[in-house]
């Protein structure tokens, strides 16, 4: 008995498989959505943001030089005799322009200064996911492959008589042939007389 093995469940082991299997095609998708998202948000940074701070600076630049002509122009027309006007509003409205300005070039700067590091971040995160998904092409089908050849050998393995059955059936097959019945030996016939 102790050439057997114990198997308790090959169900078990198909369960697995099937897991396994399972876990290979959602992680596959999952990464690819990943990196998917990933890509997005670098072109959102590196690219979509760039143009908009960029753009923003130019257009609060604008506003600045606005908002400088008619502080300018409140100095100039608004001047009755030797009174020089407070143009307080202008004044307002150029400092609120110039701290916009101020904050888009902070943010253009960042954008610029971010870019690179979040580049060099994603080709780093892209050479991981390269690696996992070879793992998931190459390692898991053969996985699945020596399971399935686990599962085979085990389901010949159940098929396949142990030894006390083999000789059981054995005697069993040699008592049914001798007791197989054989042709009447030659004698009086029946209800004849002796």
């Amino acid at each position: 008995m102790k050439d057997q093995a114990d198997v308790k469940s090959v169900d078990t082991l198909a369960l697995v498989k099937a897991a396994l299997a399972a876990f290979a095609h959602e992680t596959g998708q999952a990464l690819g959505e990943v990196e998917v998202q990933a890509q997005r948000a670098i072109d959102w940074i590196t690219v979509d943001q760039a143009a908009y701070w960029k753009s923003e600076v130019r257009r609060r630049g604008e506003a600045v030089t606005k908002a400088f002509q008619d502080l300018e122009h409140c100095r100039a027309y608004k001047k009755v005799g030797d009174n020089q006007p407070s143009c307080i509003e202008e004044k307002k409205a150029l400092q609120r322009a110039k701290q916009r300005l101020e904050q888009a070039e902070a943010k253009a700067e960042a954008v610029r200064r971010w870019t690179p590091l979040v580049q060099q971040q994603f080709r780093e995160t892209s050479v991981r996911f390269t690696r996992f998904r070879e793992v998931l092409d190459s390692d898991c089908p053969k996985a699945l492959g020596e399971l399935e050849r686990m599962l085979r050998a085990l389901d010949a393995y159940r098929d396949m008589a142990s030894p006390a059955e083999a000789a059981a059936r054995s005697a069993q097959e040699q008592s049914v042939a001798r007791q197989a019945p054989t042709a009447p030996a030659a004698g009086p016939a029946p209800g004849a007389a002796p």
